[in-house]
């Protein structure tokens, strides 16, 4: 399979592109898509402020000519804006990871895709641990690599590296989260 014949996939055909091949991507749980969406809310309206716009979940990135990924959520700004509709060949200022359990997924977020987006030219790359929550934002230094900026694990975070005047509060995002583990608890009450 070529990059372009992946792209051109069903949008419900699961799989990210490796060297060829179409492997398996991580099944996510409700607790990461909830952290999708926390994340999506706060840095949607901050890209939005600046002229630019945030999106989630399987976007097709060509992050290589031989590497397709789907980052959990990214954030564009003007002059780095993709495609309405294809894939997307341009870098994200922002890619973002929900780090899942298994340690196939764990080292596919940690390593192969960090020396992927770090190659394709991101600037910054967030990892985010759900359990214990933990954020960390590693920015892109001139050899293409990553570098860990910040790493946070509660309380408002008001100076996020290369995201001025973005406020983010782990507090409010842990206390959300909570209520999903507290409501697994009631019966159904329909």
């Amino acid at each position: 399979m070529t990059l372009d014949e992946w792209a051109r996939l069903p949008d419900d055909e699961p799989g990210e592109f490796v060297d060829g091949w179409l492997v398996e991507e991580e099944v996510p749980d409700f607790v990461h898509e909830a952290i999708v969406a926390w994340l999506l809310e706060k840095l949607g309206k901050w890209s939005r402020e600046r002229g630019g716009i945030a999106g989630a979940s399987d976007a097709k990135f060509a992050v290589a000519s031989n590497r397709g990924r789907k980052p959990d959520a990214t954030v564009f700004l003007p002059g780095r804006m993709p495609p309405a509709r294809g894939l997307v060949r341009v870098a994200p200022e922002i890619a973002i990871e929900i780090v899942s359990d298994r340690p196939r997924d764990r080292r596919r977020d940690r390593l192969e895709k960090s020396a992927e987006y770090g190659a394709f030219g991101i600037p910054s790359y967030w990892i985010v641990e759900p359990e214990p929550l933990r954020l960390e934002i590693h920015r892109r230094n001139s050899s293409g690599s990553y570098e860990l900026a910040r790493t946070v694990d509660a309380g408002v975070i008001r100076d996020v590296p290369g995201c001025p005047d973005l406020v983010l509060d782990l507090d409010e995002l842990r206390a959300s989260l909570a209520r999903l583990a507290h409501d697994d608890s009631e019966p159904d009450k329909r």
